[in-house]
C-alpha cells in the first residue's frame, strides 16, 4: 500500500512540476514574439584605410519596424526578416542638397526599408547626420555614413579623376564586401517610382550579368562615345554609370577579360592598370573605365531601358526615349547642372517640388497640380514640350502609394 502511496505522490510532483514549465514558456513567448529589426548595419571600410574612418552612423528605422509597424503577432509563426535595398551614393563639394532631395525621393515612394550608404567628405558628415536623424520617425530606412577613401598610393589621382569623388563608386564593392548587391546612384538623380522596381531587376540578371546600366544614347547621331571616345566602349553608343545596380558578389567573385595581359584579373587589380593605361584618352574618368571594362566582358552587362536614366539629352535636341514616351520616366537623371540653372526648366520643377516636399501624406498628394502647372511653362524648351511624362509615373507612383488604403499599399 506504502509502494503505491509514494508511487501516486511520485506523480503528482511530476505533473506540478510540468504545469510549472508550461506557465514559464508562456509567460516568455511574449517577449520572443516582440523582438526583432537586429543590430545596425556597421559601416564597413576598405583595408587601405587608416583608423578605419567614422565607422556606422547611428541609423533610422529598422528593418522589423518598417515591415510591421503595429509590433509583431505574439503567437505567431516566425516571420523571416525583411530585405533591405541598398543604396549607395557619393557627395562632395556644394552637392548635400541634391542628395538629401535624391534620398527623400526614394524614402517617399519606396515600399521595402532601404538602407542608405552615403561615403562624403568630412566636413558634409555632421549635416548629413542631422537631417537624417531628423527622419528618424519614418522608420524605413537605415544609413551608415563613410569618408572618402582610395588606395593610399594613388588616393589623389583617384579623387581628382573627372569629378570630385566619382570614382569612389568604382571601389564600393571592395569597400561594402558584407553587402551582397547595391544600386549606386549619382546625387543629382530622382526617383520617380519605387526603389523596388529597379531593385527587383536583379532577379532579371541571367548566370553571366553582374550589373545593369543604360545606353548613354539612344540616338547615335548624337552620341559622344561613338563620335569621339578614343578607347573602348560597350555596344553602340556606351553606357551610362550615373544609375548602376550591382551584384557586388558576383563582381567581387569575377575575372575579367581585358586588354592589358591575355590573363583574367580580378576587380580590385584591374583598375589601377587600365587608368594607367587611358589615363590621357579619357574623359569622363570612371565611367570611362567601366565603359573598357564591359567592352571586353559584354556578357556580364545586363542593360536597362533610358526611362531608367532619363537625362537632358534623351529631349534636348527632341524625344529620343521611346520607353518614356509611353511609360513615363522611371528615375530622372538631372546631370549638367540643370536642377540648378534655367537651360531645362522642366528638370529643374522636379527636383524643386521633390525638394520642398515633406513626408506628410497630404503634402504629397497634393503635389500633382502646382507641379503640372509650373511644367506648363516650360513648353517654349523641347524637354517642356513633352512635359507630360515628367509626371506620367510620378502621378501612379503617389496614387499606388498615397491614395489606397494602408491594407491595399
Amino acid at each position: 500500500m506504502r509502494r503505491y502511496l509514494r508511487l501516486a505522490v511520485l506523480c503528482l510532483a511530476c505533473g506540478f512540476c510540468s504545469l510549472l514549465y508550461a506557465f514559464s514558456q508562456l509567460a516568455l513567448s511574449p517577449e520572443e514574439g516582440a523582438g526583432g529589426g537586429g543590430g545596425k548595419p556597421q559601416a564597413r571600410v576598405a583595408s587601405w584605410l587608416a583608423g578605419g574612418g567614422r565607422g556606422a552612423a547611428r541609423g533610422a528605422g529598422s528593418a522589423a519596424t518598417a515591415a510591421h509597424p503595429g509590433g509583431a503577432h505574439r503567437y505567431g509563426p516566425k516571420v523571416q526578416p525583411v530585405e533591405r535595398m541598398h543604396l549607395a551614393v557619393v557627395a562632395c563639394g556644394e552637392r548635400l542638397e541634391e542628395t538629401i532631395t535624391m534620398l527623400k525621393s526614394a524614402i517617399i515612394f519606396s515600399i521595402k526599408p532601404l538602407q542608405f550608404h552615403i561615403f562624403a567628405e568630412d566636413q558634409l558628415h555632421d549635416s548629413f547626420k542631422g537631417i537624417l536623424d531628423s527622419w528618424s520617425f519614418l522608420q524605413t530606412f537605415n544609413y551608415s555614413l563613410y569618408p572618402i577613401s582610395f588606395p593610399s598610393e594613388n588616393a589623389m589621382e583617384w579623387k581628382k579623376l573627372f569629378k570630385p569623388c566619382a570614382s569612389q563608386r568604382l571601389f564600393l564593392p571592395l569597400i561594402l564586401k558584407e553587402v551582397d548587391s547595391l544600386l549606386y546612384v549619382d546625387t543629382d538623380i530622382l526617383f520617380l517610382r519605387p526603389v523596388d522596381d529597379i531593385w527587383s531587376l536583379l532577379k532579371k540578371f541571367n548566370s553571366t550579368q553582374i550589373a545593369a546600366m543604360a545606353p548613354e544614347h539612344e540616338e547615335p547621331r548624337i552620341g559622344w562615345y561613338n563620335r569621339f571616345a578614343r578607347h573602348p566602349y560597350y555596344g553602340k553608343t556606351g553606357v551610362n554609370s550615373g544609375v548602376m545596380l550591382m551584384n557586388m558578389t558576383r563582381i567581387r567573385g569575377k575575372y575579367f577579360k581585358n586588354d592589358l595581359t591575355t590573363v583574367r584579373m580580378r576587380w580590385g587589380d584591374i583598375l589601377m592598370p587600365l587608368l594607367k593605361k587611358y589615363k590621357l584618352n579619357i574623359t569622363w574618368g570612371d565611367q570611362d573605365l567601366l565603359n573598357i571594362i564591359f567592352f571586353h566582358n559584354p556578357e556580364s552587362l545586363f542593360v536597362f531601358p533610358c526611362q531608367w536614366n532619363y537625362r537632358p539629352d534623351h529631349c534636348i535636341y527632341g524625344s529620343n526615349c521611346q520607353e518614356a514616351e509611353e511609360e513615363g520616366i522611371f528615375i530622372l537623371h538631372g546631370n549638367r547642372g540643370v536642377y540648378h540653372d534655367d537651360k531645362q526648366p522642366a528638370f529643374r520643377a522636379i527636383y524643386e517640388a521633390l525638394r520642398n516636399c515633406s513626408f506628410e501624406d497630404d503634402h504629397i498628394r497634393s503635389l500633382l497640380k502646382p507641379l503640372e502647372l509650373e511644367l506648363q511653362k516650360t513648353v517654349h524648351t523641347y524637354c517642356g514640350k513633352i512635359y507630360k511624362i515628367f509626371i506620367k509615373r510620378l502621378t501612379k507612383s503617389i496614387q499606388d502609394r498615397y491614395d489606397r488604403p494602408p491594407k491595399e499599399r
